[in-house]
């Protein structure tokens, strides 16, 4: 099965993006003449494998390579790098040309910088005196199709950058990649913005709008209704919560990279020593696709059935007399056999995590967070994992949890645990304590708590959930309906207005806005379900809602959002922007920072 995902049932063309993305990238190859070598960043070669397939690339006569502090070996005399604008590879490029020079070898250097070209890196490379021999443009990469109704800025740290940082370089990325999807599919006459860094971007968007206008005839052709943008800020309580659907659980044990996993061979059932493979998981997979949104316990089940099911399939074929079309049939479902084995294998492997009586205790405790009803078990329990010097990014994870729905801990039981937390991990994590701090994630009790306010007003906790067949999206967590999925249910419904009081509770301003030029088109605010012909685009499809997570989303607000999108009465299909995909150990981890 392909790792570059099929986008034919895009609620939005997302092929024409991939395909102008991969006409760029081979225009800049095909201008450099001749045999090259094309050495690309490795994470950004990551976000590559979505767009465009080796194969391809090495019909063009090009030889690929991962940059690193090694120097390229290779015969050919063009050396192509494709980077992101970091200072940090500078060097290593400088030093390869150095290395090279050394060598007696002539070469020809290109760097394309990825998506655009930045000042400070090119000072670097003339400091290492290297830069008037490399010829310089950009590759203006913005947004990367993960999936048919996910699209990724592959923006790894820009919650971090942001919040610790004050580096807002990434927001400006955000709006570029929005104003780039306007080019394409006209100007979206509503946006909605809650949190500091998501009323920024709506700023900037603003502003290339002043900047660069569209002609009008883009702004009638406008095939995204709403955007609507949320800070990871606004709600971290839900990436701190473990995720129970099966593509959440896979990102949690095994992490998701690009749209695959790796892993042993051993678990996939191939025998081959120690060998790691990938397993994509996108929606080509058409069993992932129908499980991948499921709560767990459900999945289980689904596969155990259509076992069962294709077993009595094989024994009729066997004990009776078949006419050719129950032959073809049987032949059609054998074809998913591939498919069912590979994840009942990984079923099988998560549950020899997600049966553990340490994992149910964790779940256990992640809900007696979020109910905010025992506060000493919540600290006595984290006391405890500190004790037992359990990894330190499940202690951080819970504790943020803890710290965020308290809005904070008493200064006694700060300094204590902080104490703890250097005594038992070591002083060289006090930058990452301080980092927490910085961002709001760990901090003293200043005021109230009003979670518990929130918690009602949005019906966040849900009692009596049923996994099987959910009638909420509190599914995905079995219980508990993610905060950010809940504004995004009340903007699509009825508008944020008659939520005023509840979002002044939440982190950062928000704002709602009509573009200019659409004064008069129907604000979605009063669009109320499927009735009205207002929420179509011409050709029939539903209109379509862009929401966009500025500082990652999970997999199970995914699920969540596309069980939104299912609902009888629902108006419109939604598609999702992110900078990544994220969850707790990983938000966690882009905050570590060690002294010495």
């Amino acid at each position: 099965m392909a790792q570059i995902p099929n986008l034919d049932n895009s609620p939005l063309n997302l092929k024409s993006l991939r395909e102008q993305s991969q006409k760029d990238l081979v225009k800049i190859l095909k201008d450099i003449r001749g045999k090259k070598c094309l050495v690309i960043e490795p994470k950004l070669g990551g976000s590559l494998s979505l767009i465009i397939q080796t194969s391809l690339l090495k019909e063009y006569g090009i030889e690929l390579r991962h940059l690193s502090a090694e120097p390229v070996q290779t015969d050919c005399t063009k050396v192509v790098y494709l980077v992101p604008s970091q200072r940090d590879l500078m060097k290593s490029i400088s030093s390869h040309v150095h290395d090279d020079i050394s060598k007696g070898l002539q070469r020809e250097y290109h760097i394309y910088f990825v998506p655009r070209r930045e000042i400070q890196c090119e000072r670097i490379l003339e400091e290492e005196k290297v830069h008037h021999l490399i010829t310089i443009g950009e590759y203006p990469l913005y947004v990367v199709p993960v999936d048919e109704d996910i699209l990724s800025f592959e923006l790894d740290l820009a919650y971090k950058q942001c919040q610790v940082d004050g580096d807002t370089g990434s927001l400006w990325h955000i709006a570029k990649a929005i104003h780039k999807l306007e080019s394409t599919f006209g100007v979206i006459p509503n946006v909605r913005a809650k949190g500091k860094a998501s009323v920024l971007v709506s700023d900037i968007l603003d502003r290339m709008h002043t900047e660069e206008p569209m002609n009008s005839s883009d702004m009638a052709l406008s095939e995204i209704n709403t955007l609507i943008l949320i800070d990871r800020e606004v709600d971290m309580v839900t990436p701190m919560c473990s995720q129970l659907t099966y593509e959440g659980l896979l990102d949690e044990f095994l992490r998701i990279n690009n749209g695959s996993v790796e892993l042993d061979s051993s678990i996939m059932g191939v025998q081959q020593d120690g060998k790691k493979m990938k397993v994509p998981l996108n929606s080509s997979d058409k069993l992932f696709k129908e499980i991948r949104d499921l709560n767990f316990e459900v999945v289980v089940q689904v596969l155990r059935q259509k076992a069962t099911s294709m077993k009595q399939d094989y024994t009729e074929m066997t004990t009776t007399n078949q006419t050719v079309s129950e032959l073809k049939d049987f032949v059609k479902k054998l074809n998913s056999l591939p498919e069912m084995t590979r994840h009942i294998n990984l079923a099988q492997h998560l549950s020899t995590f997600t049966s553990k009586p340490s994992f149910l205790a964790k779940l256990d405790m992640e809900h007696t967070i979020v109910e905010a009803s025992s506060y000493d078990i919540c600290f006595d329990y984290i006391e405890e994992m500190i004790h037992k010097q359990e990894p330190l990014v499940n202690v951080l994870r819970l504790l943020i949890l803890f710290s965020v729905t308290n809005s904070g801990l008493p200064k006694k039981h700060f300094d204590y645990l902080r104490r703890e937390l250097l005594h038992s991990y070591g002083f060289e994590h006090m930058a990452t304590l301080n980092n927490l701090e910085k961002a709001g994630l760990l901090k003293k009790q200043e005021s109230k708590s009003n979670w518990l306010t929130v918690k009602r007003a949005l019906q966040l906790v849900v009692e009596d959930t049923d996994t099987a067949n959910p009638n909420d999206i509190a599914y995905v967590f079995s219980g508990y309906a993610p905060l950010s999925i809940r504004l995004v249910q009340h903007a699509v419904r009825s508008g944020w207005r008659a939520m005023e009081e509840i979002l002044k509770l939440l982190p950062g301003p928000h704002t709602e806005t009509k573009r200019l030029g659409f004064a008069s088109s129907p604000s979605f605010a009063t669009l109320q379900g499927a009735s009205n012909g207002l929420d179509k685009i011409a050709d029939g499809r539903r209109s379509l809602v862009l929401v966009v997570f500025v500082g990652g989303v999970t997999f199970a607000e995914i699920a969540a959002l596309r069980f939104l999108s299912a609902q009888e009465g629902m108006a419109y299909d939604l598609i999702i922007g992110t900078t990544k995909m994220v969850n707790g150990h990983s938000l966690v981890e882009t905050f570590f920072e060690t002294i010495g």
